[in-house]
């Protein structure tokens, strides 16, 4: 290892020992003969002091700052306590000195809150240094960790389903893929795991989950991801609603306790509301219970339930689904699947709201043919459309469990947890407003020889050069 310690770790204890740091040059200080440099990685900072004579002089003026190096020496007491850094009562006395990289003059200040997002996003490298995203990023592997171990012990099986799948007409716009075997056909990115995840309980596995990739040709908004984003995607098999709301709650309230204690749910159990009262009292089926919506410690949970089974206004003459094609209808609804009172009936469907945002969806599924071949025709499926779900189908004649599920979005929970006012505050590499992909510049144009093997030829006209 080219370090002994972290930045963050060095204590009183460590007074005489011999040490190897490694980090970035956060401050320079330079006075004469003597320099202070505070080097920092993701744990903290220490001061060096390097003194000319010790370390070539030409290799100290090479330093600046943001260069990454590895520096040998001594811990000493620090004489100037620093109460503000866990590591101020001490300092390393270096006497070797290695430049790892140097830095080029930074293109922003990290920490500056007034810096452009795009700017930012450019040079996200750069940016994911800055205290914010590295504290952001370590508590969301945190999170995902915990619901991960949580299930595990729950009795779950976390499965991974394809990436590459096909085009059903359902919700969002797909990402299409060519094939460069079948000529002519493609594959789609999938919108969800939705399929997978009930031909999985078909398949006896019981209780499934992951963290799955969801890709949807969307606009983006400051609490949705253009493109793609990730769900804490679940299922279960022989349960009833109240199953799939009770464990997803005992889950949250542990978390919020485990690994973020300063925060605060409002209401235990969570209140869970009808989509008719909500509408009628607020208007919206997305409150936000906080007693102060300036608290960012505040955490008003709630559970909206017995939605409409279709949307109030038709699509081409058809019905829409409030949530998704595979939502079971209230079994005393049932009656009601006709083109004439369809908008009546109700669904087994269920939001998680948290301070106004809602940050899950789910619903028991449909597992009788019967029930969903009448849902296909009336939301307008002809024989061909019905045919994208032969599969589904097919396999809902060979003993189908009851079953439903959830899938929490995991960047936008985790942004309503943490506070953030936009979800690209929690992601890594995230798209821009406008679905691109500033540091990697995509989505970008590919040679021709690419589009020949996939059997595709571009006709845009002026649109490629203007």
């Amino acid at each position: 290892m080219l370090r002994t310690h972290t930045c963050g770790e060095l204590r009183n204890k460590h007074v005489g020992k011999k040490v190897a740091l490694a980090g970035w040059i956060d401050k320079i200080r330079n006075f004469g003969k003597l320099w202070f440099i505070d080097l920092r990685d993701k744990y903290g900072k220490t001061q060096i002091i390097l003194r000319e004579g010790e370390i070539d002089k030409k290799l100290l003026k090479d330093l600046t700052i943001e260069s990454c190096i590895g520096v040998r020496g001594k811990v000493l007491n620090r004489k100037d306590v620093n109460k503000d850094l866990e590591t101020g009562k001490i300092e390393v006395s270096g006497n070797e000195l290695d430049i790892y990289g140097k830095s080029l003059p930074m293109p922003f200040e990290l920490n500056d809150e007034k810096v452009s997002e795009d700017l930012r996003l450019k040079y996200r490298y750069l940016d994911l240094r800055s205290e914010k995203l590295s504290k952001n990023l370590y508590l969301r592997h945190k999170i995902v960790q915990f619901m991960r171990d949580f299930l595990d012990k729950e009795g779950f099986m976390e499965v991974t389903t394809p990436i590459l799948t096909k085009s059903t007409p359902e919700g969002a716009r797909d990402f299409i893929v060519p094939s460069r075997i079948h000529p002519g056909k493609f594959y789609a990115l999938p919108q969800s795991p939705q399929q997978y995840k009930q031909l999985l309980m078909i398949g006896g596995i019981d209780k499934y989950f992951q963290i799955a990739p969801c890709f949807r040709d969307e606009d983006a908004r400051a609490d949705r991801s253009p493109g793609e984003f990730y769900q804490l995607d679940l299922e279960m098999s022989f349960v009833e609603q109240k199953d799939i709301l009770d464990l997803m709650e005992k889950m949250l309230i542990k978390l919020v306790k485990e690994i973020l204690p300063e925060k605060k749910i409002t209401n235990v159990p969570f209140p869970r509301l009808t989509y008719k009262e909500v509408m009628k009292k607020y208007g919206t089926d997305k409150p936000d219970f906080r007693k102060n919506k300036k608290d960012k410690d505040e955490l008003a949970f709630c559970w909206i339930i017995d939605f409409p089974l279709f949307e109030e206004k038709k699509e081409n003459g058809h019905f829409a689904p409030k949530h998704h094609m595979f939502t079971m209808p209230k079994q005393n609804h049932w009656e009601l699947l006709n083109k004439k009172d369809a908008h009546k009936a109700e669904a087994y469907q269920h939001d998680l709201v948290l301070n106004g945002f809602e940050v899950g969806g789910g619903s028991v599924r449909i597992h009788i043919a019967d029930i969903q071949k009448r849902i296909f025709e009336l939301i307008g499926f002809d024989e061909k459309d019905s045919e994208y779900f032969n599969h589904m189908l097919e396999a809902f004649k060979r003993g189908v469990p009851p079953h439903g599920g959830i899938a929490p979005g995991i960047d936008r929970l985790i942004m309503v947890l943490l506070g953030e006012p936009s979800l690209r505050e929690v992601i890594a590499f995230p798209k821009n407003k406008k679905a691109q992909d500033v540091l990697m510049d995509a989505p970008s144009w590919v040679k021709d020889e690419q589009l020949e093997e996939v059997n595709l030829k571009l006709d845009l006209g002026k649109k490629k050069n203007g």
